[in-house]
């Protein structure tokens, strides 16, 4: 027996969980938000000075967390960029999440290279804004002495793990995180230096990617550090999804991600190609509307009860929703490709015009458009048996009730946890004993189509007819 930690340092904190190397069992927790500064108007900084992890970390794994501790596994925050000089200081702060200032940078990158179907081929993805790449490329745009002092490129879990290993000269990612760069490729399992030079404008020194189950190294005192990864993966090794799982996450705007044995190389740049942290693949179709489209239903029925009393009011109605469809397209769309669209209601007649059956027109479009996701990834030849739904709106009655038999598949909602920092854990007693860890998965409630699956197939039909009509050949 020994124990384990994972930590996840997330945009906003960092969570530790000390594990049980052979059954999984949290042991121990701890939790410190990081010491940022509210970005100017609000919200996340896009800049931020990367010893504020360290100082969360130190702070979260106070009061001897981590006694008795053989290894650690490290999982961050995604698409944020820590640029290094050549003695390993880091030239400016890290750039980190959705940070809108490289939209041009990711534009001018797609140009760059010829189009968005040469980027797919070559990385699996197409430049957006949150990328690393793209932030590369707006350094070497808009700070260009910053960006010709930069010698190598890590990511946050990168630095973090290079941190607690005593700064070494081996640098290590690993190929889940090396995935969502857009300078690595999870189909050839190789980084593109070219494409770093295209953005950057001269070549950097890439860390060595490291394969499932290595150690990046052991610290002076025998402490095993893991590889490392992004916080999308490491959820999904928590999760313990395995082939035929797929992943629906409901926030604002969606995703929707499965465990596939391939790399899948979509030239429409719907599909972005990740590898996961144990040797398989994660594509991932991402949609700009969510739950923010029954939120913004809610606000406009106006009730005070938000997201859950629509969700009450929804089960009033009936599949279907007396015709009512809703296009969630409210903040445009990326799957369908229709950025510059709306939402569209459609189905109004005087026995529809009712705000239950509103409500449930607001979740069916919700879920019909993930729905849309889940099928770009079937039509690749991704196996779903199971979905795994999370986010806090998977916990409604009206979501669970209808996701089965819109989706076509069982629906699973696992109990909340910290189910990033679980799966560094799981990554760290691998590295620890040589051995995939198969630990028990996540705690869930179940939901089946059952008999409901031809009414959701019936949902789905009129749904699509509205689509089609609207906008024909969205889907072409």
């Amino acid at each position: 027996m020994g124990i384990v930690a994972g930590l996840d340092s997330s945009p906003d904190f960092t969570r530790i969980v000390v594990c049980d190397a052979d059954t999984g069992a949290v042991l121990r927790q701890g939790y410190a938000p990081h010491p940022l500064e509210t970005a100017e108007g609000g919200g996340r900084p896009s800049d931020v000075d990367p010893q504020a992890w360290l100082l969360s970390l130190g702070e979260a794994a106070g009061g001897g967390l981590l006694e008795g501790v053989q290894a650690i596994g490290v999982s961050a925050q995604q698409n944020a960029l820590v640029p290094l000089d050549a003695q390993g200081n880091t030239v400016r702060p890290a750039l980190v999440g959705g940070d809108k200032r490289a939209q041009a940078a990711a534009a001018d990158l797609i140009d760059r290279l010829g189009s968005r179907e040469a980027w797919a081929e070559a990385v699996g993805c197409v430049p957006q804004a949150p990328l690393p790449i793209a932030k590369l490329r707006w350094l070497a745009r808009t700070e260009p002495e910053n960006a010709q002092r930069v010698g190598t490129l890590l990511q946050a879990h990168d630095w973090l793990v290079w941190q607690l290993l005593g700064r070494p000269a081996r640098r290590t990612t690993d190929r889940g995180g090396a995935s969502g760069t857009g300078y690595w490729s999870a189909a050839s399992g190789s980084w593109r230096p070219d494409l770093v030079e295209l953005a950057l404008g001269h070549q950097a020194v890439l860390p060595e990617v490291l394969g499932p189950g290595d150690a990046a190294g052991t610290t002076p005192e025998g402490l095993i550090i893991s590889a490392g990864t992004g916080e999308t993966m490491a959820a999904a090794f928590g999760l313990g999804v395995r082939a035929g799982d797929a992943v629906v996450s409901l926030g604002a705007s969606g995703s929707v991600m499965a465990v596939h044995h391939e790399a899948l190389v979509d030239s429409s740049g719907a599909i972005t190609s990740l590898a996961d942290a144990t040797g398989m693949h994660l594509p991932v179709v991402h949609t700009l509307n969510a739950v923010r489209a029954p939120r913004a239903t809610a606000e406009m029925l106006g009730l005070d009860g938000g997201l859950e009393e629509l969700s009450e009011l929804a089960v009033k109605s009936t599949p279907g929703a007396h015709g009512l469809v809703l296009l969630p397209y409210l903040e445009g769309e990326k799957t369908p490709n229709l950025p510059h669209t709306a939402g569209t209601l459609s189905g109004l007649r005087r026995e529809s015009m009712r705000p239950e059956h509103l409500a449930r027109a607001a979740f069916e479009g919700m879920l019909c458009g993930l729905a849309d996701a889940l099928d770009v990834l079937r039509g690749r030849g991704v196996e779903v048996r199971r979905v795994f739904l999370l986010g806090a709106a998977a916990e409604l009655h009206a979501v669970q009730g209808a996701a089965p038999m819109l989706f076509g598949t069982q629906v699973v909602v696992p109990q909340p946890a910290d189910y990033a920092a679980i799966g560094a854990a799981r990554q760290a007693a691998w590295a620890m004993t040589g051995q995939l860890p198969m630990w028990q998965g996540a705690a869930t409630q179940v939901f089946e189509p059952g008999e409901e699956l031809a009414v959701g197939q019936a949902v789905r039909q009129q749904y699509r007819a509205v689509r089609e009509q609207i906008h024909p050949g969205a889907f072409a």
